[in-house]
């Protein structure tokens, strides 16, 4: 993954809470490739009637936030299955960070697994967002290193798991971050090789 660290660019009101999963990204679409893009069919059933015509009152489909980075939602968004494509979609299509009061257990894991970054908000603040955005206000200027949301004048503080925070700064999966405690380990290993020689199985030991 790519270092994520700024996030700048025309943000999108979601207004709603509870936006689950399957919500995100209908059961139907699961088996559909990676390598086609989830970004099509991100919000599939809040985007397109019946007949795969834009609903023109959801915010995505308005011009001033089509291809929105950045989303702001209301409580407990992403929750619902535990569908890893719920992200897929979200990356696909462009967005880089959704904030929100709080998020699903599972969604937010997996946000972060993927570059996305989950920050999470105070339910005033939120909705401070949501009425800027509404009323005009189109970018938002993310800092991941200050934990700030600046939208014009107005500066919001976000939270975020200090892990989280860690992996999303440098690029990190969660092999990665196991390396990067590979001298720790080493140096775990060799103490206790010291401590307990007996305890590895000698070199010499046949397999079966």
């Amino acid at each position: 993954m790519e270092p994520l660290r700024h996030i700048a660019g025309v943000a999108c009101p979601i207004a709603l809470a509870n936006v689950d999963t399957d919500q995100i990204l209908p059961a139907r679409f699961l088996q559909r490739p990676r390598s086609e893009g989830h970004g099509p069919v991100l919000f599939h059933d809040m985007r397109f009637d019946a007949a795969g015509k834009p609903r023109p009152e959801f915010p995505l489909n308005r011009p001033a936030w089509t291809g929105a980075r950045i989303l702001v939602a209301r409580r407990n968004f992403g929750a619902g299955s535990s569908r890893e494509s719920a992200v897929y979609a979200l990356v696909d299509y462009g967005v880089r960070c959704v904030i929100a009061p709080s998020f699903g257990d599972i969604f937010a894991a997996n946000a972060v697994n993927n570059g996305l970054l989950p920050a999470r908000v105070s339910e005033a603040a939120a909705e401070e967002l949501i009425a800027a955005l509404e009323h005009g206000a189109e970018e938002v200027a993310i800092d991941l290193e200050a934990q700030s949301i600046r939208t014009g004048n107005h500066v919001v503080a976000f939270e975020i798991d200090p892990v989280w925070r860690m992996k999303l700064l440098n690029g990190w999966n969660d092999l990665d971050l196991t390396l990067s405690y590979s001298r720790d380990i080493a140096a775990f290993v060799a103490a206790d090789a010291r401590l307990r020689p007996w305890a590895p199985p000698p070199p010499d030991l046949p397999s079966r």
